[in-house]
Order: structure tokens, then C-alpha cells, then sequence
């Protein structure tokens, strides 16, 4: 007998109804679209990016920052101090440029870096490079070792924003330290030009020109305070722009001389004055050729060779009007950025005026400037163009160069430093250390505090730190303690460098400065611990303070990753 549907319905129905009302059990019907949402959501989230871009979150991504971080700061670390490398930067471009140097901010920027957080302690080194002159390579080193303390406090569970807190106490507590023991000696200039020098030749002492150091920073103060005795709308900050440097090859750095006045680095030209006393100068940018038909490769059609010759003897006239427009500011020497073609050459040298032709924009930037005239590039009004003037103008001979030399400029100040050597490295090398410690006078000149070095300010800081440390309570203070060994990794990094035994020398130092105001530090020479203050090594405040300030800034923006996303490339699109 069959069975009837009714009965045998709820049988078959049964197991499913159940488990629906199993699964349903205990939640609403919002919570389960809720779910759903959150599910598509998710689907959304992993199709946001574009294929190929990559996301690192958390503790992956803190890792990558640190040991990008850290990797650059191990790179440059062997260049500091005085024993301290140097690099060779081999360019794959055309040429295969080779450059030799230990300057920080020139090896970082010569460098193509992915790692976003190496790409921030590059920026730090250029920014400090640009403001002070000196310290590039300190910085690094310093953000470096911050970074390196926070790794092992971010291992141990401490927040990176409690981490963060620490190291700006610290930082406010290492500046303080430094401002009590600062010298000033504004005042009395003999004092003044002594630290100048000692602050020279300690940042001379790490560069290629340490062995003639005392020379060089004579001439480099005697070059700054030039610019300091003078009048005051000229000096800036960092107004180097009326100290010229010029490079040539050939003798020894030894023979690198300071010379008044104005060195361009062109020749006199053929049948034209090679001597001009109380010269009026024309300072110009203009175009001083009269074939341009040729130039330009225009095609005239003529039916004559008569015409051809009008053509030309229109330009030579517009030429001629041009100069006789030039002639007619009362000048005696012209100075053109481009280059003076023969017709208009003969006309200046017939009217007794000195030509010179095609002077390098910057050459002639800065000659506009120290003779008090302006770049001109028109002249049908005279009274608007403003000359430069000297009291004389003559050939002189460098080596095997001729170049012409203005002496007796309207800036009383300007000067230039001629730098000799074995080969271009050599002297591209001895231009950078050069730069360097003129920005650092220059910027001494107007902050004239000054401090020890030699690992002296970072064990004064660290002391200092070390006891906010033992007085601040909570986890804050793990972070001050951590910063208290990365500035000890400063006068380590110099120790090693030197070959020496750190840990011994940084122990002694430590013992030194729980005295009273101890002025000890690493004396490379003889490998121990020296007086500072005897050795004459002195650094400017303004250096060491943009060091700490800035590795500071730096490593807390590295510290506050909690992401990474890189981008997908751009694809290049397929061009029929």
C-alpha cells in the first residue's frame, strides 16, 4: 500500500528545517546581513590595489623601515671621524664617472635607494648638508643607532608612541646639557679667530685635507672673515657667493693659494688690451653673432651672387649698430655669456675694449655681483644698465693656464681660493671638504657659540640623559636609557674607525665625565683619552644641534610606520 504524501512529507523536510533553525539560532537577521557585508567588504578591500602593488603591515612593515634604516647608516658609518674611508662611487651612465669622497651627503645622493625609510636618512643628510655644511654623515649614524634602540624596545612590547615620547624628552634634555657648556668668545676677536680656526681644522681633520690642514683653514678663515668685515647687506647666513673656488691641476694641495679680488677662468682674446686700470665693466647675455643665416641653415634663393653679399652686409651692419650701442655705455670691457663672433670682436678691439666671450653662467653671475654691475641683455637705454667696476684688469698665469683677474672689486670682500693637486678626484675631493668648512665659519660667524669635540658633546648628552633616565618613572624611561647609548655610538663609531678599543676608551671616557666639568674625549693620534680643550678640537653648536635635532625628527617619523604600500609600476601601454 502506498504512502500517502501527507505522511511522508515531513520526513523527507524534516533534517533541513532542523539544521536551518540550527544555524539561525541565537542570531538576528541584521547580524547575519552584517556578516555578509563584511565578507564583501573584504573582497573590496583585496581588489582596492592594482596587481603587482604590495602592502606590509605591522610588525613586517616596522622591520623594513628599521633595517633600511640602519643598513644606510652602517653604509656611511665606517666614513666618520678623522681615520675614517673613503668611498668610491662608480657611475654605470655614460663616462663611468668615478668619484672619491667620505662626505656623507655626497656618497647618500649618488645612490639610488628603494627602501622608503633609507630614502628619509638620505633627505636628513642633504637637508643638514644645505643648512650647516657639516655633519652629514654624524646624522645618519645617529638616526641610525636611534632606530637600531627602538628595534629592540618595540621586541620587548613597548609602544612605538611611548618610545617616541622618551626620545623627545631626551633629545630637549641632550640640547640643554650642551647650551650650559657652550663657549662664546663674540667678543674678543682674537679669541673668536682662534676657535674659528680649531673648528676649522677639526672638520678639515676627516677629509682628504688633513694633512695640510692648518693651511687650509687659514685660508679658510682668512676667506670668511673677509666676508664678515664687510658690509653687512652682502653677508648671510651662508652668502658664500663672493668667495670663488677654482680647481687646477698640476702641483701639489700644498701650493692651493687665497687670492683678492676676482679670478674668471677665460683667456684675453687675440689683439685686444691685456692690462685695464679703472675699468667700467658690461656685464651681458646677449647673442654677438652675425651669421645667423648660416646658423639657423635658412635657404635664400637669389638669382645673384651680389645678393648673397647684401644679405651679409645687412647682418654685419645690425651687428655693427649693436655694438656701437654697447660701445656707447662708456665701458671698457665687455663680458658676454655667449660667444662674440669675429666681426663684432674686431669693432670692441678697434675701440680699445676688452672682449670676453662665452663666461660660465655661474662665472658670470658672480662676477656681476662682486663688481656691483647687473646682467644686461638689452642696451638701447644706458641709463638703465648698471656697470660693474674694478680698479684693474689683467692675464695672469696659473700653472699653464691664463686667466684674467679683476682686482680691486666694488665688493670689498670678494676673494678666491685657488686649489692645485695631482688629479681632478683630488680636487673635486678638496672642493667638497673645502665647502664644507666654509659653510661651518660661516655659519660659526653668526652663531659664535662653540663646543669640544671629539666624542666630547654626545658623553656630556648622554651623562645628562642617563640621569633624566633614572628619574623618570615608567616605561618612558627604557627609551631615554636607549637614547642614551645611541648618542654613545658616535665616539664608539670614531674609536673603531681609528682602530682602537672601543669599549675600553668609551668606559674611560664614562669614568672621566662623572667629574666635574670634565673636557675629555678621544684623542685618535695617541689612541687615548685626551683633553679637548688642550688638543684645540672644537666644534660649532649649530653643527652638533641640527645633528641631534634632526636624527631625532628623522627616526621618529620612521618609527611611526605601521604600513607600507608599494605601487604597481606603470605599465608602459603597447603604441601601434
Amino acid at each position: 500500500m502506498k504512502p500517502t504524501p501527507t505522511t511522508c512529507s515531513p520526513k523527507i523536510h524534516q533534517p533541513q528545517t532542523t539544521s536551518t533553525r540550527t544555524v539561525s539560532r541565537g542570531r538576528t537577521q541584521s547580524e547575519i546581513e552584517e556578516e555578509w557585508l563584511a565578507r564583501s567588504a573584504g573582497i573590496q578591500v583585496e581588489r582596492l590595489f592594482k596587481d603587482e602593488a604590495t602592502e606590509e603591515k605591522g610588525e613586517r612593515a616596522r622591520m623594513a623601515s628599521f633595517v633600511g634604516a640602519m643598513a644606510i647608516a652602517d653604509l656611511v658609518k665606517t666614513t666618520l671621524g678623522p681615520k675614517g674611508m673613503d668611498k668610491i662611487l662608480q657611475s654605470t651612465g655614460r663616462g663611468h664617472s668615478v668619484t672619491v669622497t667620505n662626505d656623507g651627503a655626497t656618497i647618500l645622493k649618488s645612490l639610488h635607494i628603494d627602501n622608503p625609510a633609507a630614502k628619509v636618512l638620505i633627505d636628513i643628510s642633504k637637508v643638514q648638508d644645505d643648512e650647516v655644511g657639516d655633519g652629514t654623515t654624524s646624522v645618519v649614524v645617529l638616526a641610525g643607532e636611534l632606530l637600531r634602540e627602538a628595534e629592540k624596545l618595540v621586541a620587548t612590547k613597548i609602544h612605538p608612541m611611548t618610545i617616541i615620547s622618551g626620545y623627545r624628552m631626551a633629545a630637549d634634555c641632550a640640547r640643554s646639557a650642551l647650551l650650559e657648556r657652550v663657549m662664546d668668545n663674540k667678543e674678543d676677536a682674537e679669541k673668536f679667530r682662534s676657535d674659528l680656526m680649531k673648528i676649522a681644522m677639526t672638520t678639515l681633520s676627516s677629509k682628504i685635507l688633513s694633512q695640510d690642514k692648518e693651511h687650509f683653514a687659514t685660508l679658510a678663515v682668512d676667506a670668511v672673515m673677509r666676508l664678515k668685515v664687510s658690509s653687512s647687506l652682502y653677508f648671510g647666513s651662508t652668502n658664500l657667493e663672493s668667495i670663488q673656488i677654482i680647481k687646477k691641476a698640476g702641483g701639489s694641495l700644498k701650493d692651493s693659494f687665497l687670492d683678492e679680488g676676482f679670478i674668471l677662468d677665460k683667456k684675453i682674446g687675440l689683439g685686444q688690451p691685456k692690462r685695464i686700470e679703472n675699468a667700467n665693466i658690461l656685464v651681458a647675455n646677449t647673442a654677438m653673432d652675425t651669421d645667423k643665416v648660416k646658423i639657423y641653415g635658412a635657404r635664400v634663393r637669389v638669382d645673384s651672387m651680389a645678393k648673397v653679399a647684401q644679405i651679409e652686409g645687412a647682418e654685419k651692419e645690425k651687428m655693427r649698430e649693436k655694438v656701437q650701442k654697447i660701445i656707447g655705455h662708456g665701458i671698457n670691457c665687455f663680458v658676454n655669456r655667449q660667444l662674440i663672433y669675429n666681426f663684432p670682436e674686431e669693432l670692441f678691439a678697434d675701440a680699445g675694449i676688452l672682449a670676453i666671450e662665452h663666461a660660465d653662467f655661474d662665472g658670470i653671475e658672480r662676477l656681476a655681483l662682486v663688481t656691483g654691475g647687473e646682467i644686461a641683455s638689452t642696451f638701447d637705454n644706458p641709463e638703465s644698465v648698471k656697470l660693474g667696476h674694478c680698479k684693474l684688469i689683467e692675464e695672469i698665469m696659473i700653472g699653464e693656464d691664463k686667466l684674467i683677474h679683476f682686482s680691486g672689486v666694488e665688493m670689498g670682500q670678494a676673494c678666491t681660493i685657488v686649489l692645485r693637486g695631482a688629479s681632478f678626484h683630488v680636487l673635486d675631493e678638496a672642493e667638497r671638504s673645502l665647502h664644507d668648512a666654509l659653510c661651518v665659519l660661516s655659519q660659526t660667524v653668526n652663531d659664535s657659540r662653540v663646543l669640544l669635540g671629539g666624542g666630547w658633546p654626545e658623553m656630556v648628552m648622554a651623562k645628562a640623559v642617563d640621569e633624566l633616565a633614572r628619574k623618570t618613572p615608567g616605561k618612558k624611561s627604557h627609551a631615554i636609557d636607549a637614547f642614551s647609548r645611541a648618542l654613545l655610538a658616535i665616539p664608539t663609531t670614531i674609536a673603531d674607525n681609528a682602530g682602537l678599543d672601543s669599549a675600553e676608551l668609551i668606559a674611560q671616557l664614562r669614568a672621566e665625565h662623572h667629574k666635574e666639568n670634565s673636557n675629555a674625549g678621544i684623542d685618535v693620534i695617541t689612541g687615548s683619552v685626551g683633553d679637548m680643550g688642550e688638543l684645540g678640537i672644537s666644534e660649532a653648536f649649530k653643527v652638533k644641534q641640527a645633528v641631534l635635532l634632526s636624527a631625532t625628527e628623522a627616526a621618529e617619523m620612521i618609527l611611526r610606520v605601521d604600513e607600507i604600500i608599494t605601487c604597481a609600476p606603470r605599465r608602459r601601454e603597447d603604441r601601434m
